[in-house]
Formats: C-alpha cells, sequence, structure tokens
C-alpha cells in the first residue's frame, strides 16, 4: 500500500552506511586525501559534510562557504509556477523589485531567458571552479551534494554543481536527506530551512523555481512514478486530484527528457577502447 511512510528509513544505519561508502571511494577507489564540500547553509551540503566528517574525520574535510552577494538569508514565497491545474508548457518568468519594495513579473522572451540562464549557470560553475582549486592544493575529493529529487530532475549545472567526484546522497530522496539530518544532529535552523536556489538576489524556493510541489510531496510523486503505483493511488496521499497527480508524472517525464543531457560524457566520434 502506498503511504508517506514509504520513505522511511533507518537515518543512523544510512548514516553509517553512506559514511562507509565515502571512506572507500574518496580513500580508495579516487586515492585521494579528504574531501572538499561547497556549504551553502542548506540541508544537502550541511548533511554531505557532516558525513563526510563521519566518514574521514573533520581534519580531512574542507569546507567551503558559497554564498554571495545575490545569496539570501531566507526563503520566502514570491510567486509560484502551477503545473497542477492546465497542461501547459513549462515558462520562465522574471521578477524584479524596484527600490520602493514593488515587484513585477513577466514572462521572458527567449533571447532574454538563456541569456540568464548562462549568466547564472556561470556563476555555478565559478563556484565549483573554486572547490577544484583547494580540492587540487589539498590533493582532496571534491563532493556533490544534489538528492536524488535534484539528480533526477536535472536540477543541476554541467561542470557547475553537477560536477563532483563524488555524490554521497544523489539515491536519497530530499526526504530522506532530512532524515539523516536529524540523525546526524545537525542545528534545528538548518533542518527547518525551506530549500532555496541561492542564486538570485530575490528570495525564492526551489518550488517556485523548478519544481511541481514541495519537496516531501514531489519526493512521493517521484517513488510513485518510479515504482509504477497509479496516480489513483497516489491522489489521496498527497492531496491531489488523480488528474493531478497525472500532470505531475508528465512534468516528471518532461523534464528527464529536456536535461538528459546533463547526465552524459562528452560524446565521442570513436570509442577509445583502451581506456
Amino acid at each position: 500500500m502506498f503511504t508517506k511512510e514509504i520513505l522511511a528509513i533507518d537515518a543512523p544505519a544510512v548514516a553509517a552506511s553512506v559514511a562507509e561508502s565515502i571512506r572507500q571511494q574518496v580513500m580508495g577507489t579516487l586515492r585521494r586525501r579528504g574531501a572538499v564540500v561547497g556549504l551553502s547553509g542548506g540541508i544537502d551540503s550541511s548533511v554531505v559534510a557532516a558525513l563526510a566528517v563521519k566518514a574521514l574525520g573533520k581534519e580531512r574535510v574542507l569546507g567551503i562557504f558559497m554564498p554571495e552577494r545575490d545569496s539570501s538569508d531566507d526563503a520566502l514565497r514570491l510567486g509560484r509556477r502551477d503545473v497542477l491545474d492546465s497542461d501547459r508548457l513549462n515558462v520562465f518568468q522574471l521578477t524584479v523589485q524596484g527600490p520602493d519594495g514593488r515587484t513585477e513579473t513577466s514572462r521572458m522572451p527567449l533571447a532574454a531567458y538563456l541569456q540568464l540562464v548562462a549568466a547564472t549557470n556561470y556563476k555555478q560553475r565559478v563556484r565549483k571552479m573554486t572547490e577544484y582549486y583547494h580540492a587540487d592544493r589539498l590533493n582532496y575529493a571534491v563532493a556533490g551534494t544534489p538528492n536524488r529529487l535534484e539528480y533526477d530532475q536535472g536540477f543541476f549545472v554541467k561542470q557547475g554543481d553537477g560536477a563532483a567526484d563524488f555524490k554521497p546522497i544523489a539515491h536519497l530522496y530530499k526526504t530522506q536527506v532530512y532524515a539523516l539530518a536529524h540523525a546526524l544532529g545537525l542545528p534545528e535552523e538548518i533542518r527547518r530551512r525551506p530549500p532555496t536556489t541561492d542564486t538570485y538576489s530575490m528570495a525564492q524556493t526551489q518550488e517556485e523555481f523548478y519544481f511541481a510541489l514541495p519537496y516531501d510531496r514531489m519526493d512521493l510523486c517521484l517513488y510513485a512514478y518510479n515504482h509504477g503505483v497509479a496516480a489513483a493511488d497516489v491522489a489521496p496521499v498527497v492531496g491531489l486530484q488523480p488528474a493531478q497527480v497525472e500532470r505531475v508524472f508528465k512534468d516528471i517525464e518532461s523534464k528527464r527528457r529536456t536535461t538528459r543531457y546533463l547526465h552524459l560524457p562528452p560524446v565521442l566520434i570513436e570509442k577509445v577502447v583502451e581506456i
């Protein structure tokens, strides 16, 4: 039977297992002395840092604080891109705020949208360059911080926050990452903070920016889609109508198609079979 408890885990046991895998990957497979973790103040990077410390010891983990001028302290709702009530294309809207505090939102033309994407992706890649700089000078490995929802749905930048030597929580749903945070004893302030993009000067949640639902319901829909659970069985659990769940399923598949290239290695004309 499909219930909210479907994503429940034995968090201490999972934390111990992931930490052991990190130890083997960093010290064995990658042959590095430690790990670099970019810290945003969010749940994912905090959990990855705690797992790395558990695996390698605090003296072998370098945390780099990544917030910069456009990072925000809070995640407040400024608007919503809702895919639940109609079958429609996902569009990108820009919200600007004037000195008087008034905001204005309008749909972006394609050229402006692509320019903004290029600029924000550049920012993510500069952050990752900083991590690799310190990793190279210390002979450390760079940790990636995407959870399963982000990794599956392509919510990362290629050669930006998607670049890493190991990704220890990419198999865990966001709900499970929060369970790990509790088990690892992360501060409550971090555990209560809504997931944010931490990219633009105005605060926004990941739901507003990319996902169709808050992470806890999105996790359940993604799990259901991955395991062939019918929309009619999912709907009462996530508080939606079956037709709305079907639209979320379509959105999941659409994002997978659109972002598939992010997961691909460089394309070769011919295989280099010796490597």
